[in-house]
């Protein structure tokens, strides 16, 4: 389960497929060095995006891929 506390690297590191949900919401520097630093929850304030709603869909993408 994502939750907002995790960085944007650990995400990642879990399945790099992940990555268009994270630049539908306008997160495109996905392995810059931000990433391994700030959690979802703090990238997605400076980017001005609802947080909940990426970890929504987030969480929506690996229950998807795990219910194949």
């Amino acid at each position: 389960m994502i939750t907002p506390d995790m960085s944007i690297a650990s995400v990642m590191q879990l399945d790099p497929e992940v990555a268009p949900v994270f630049m539908s919401y306008g997160m495109h520097c996905l392995y810059c060095p931000h990433a391994s630093a700030e959690s979802i929850a703090e990238a997605s304030l400076v980017h001005g995006i609802d947080a909940d709603a990426l970890v929504k869909a987030l969480n929506a993408y690996f229950d998807a891929k795990n219910n194949k």
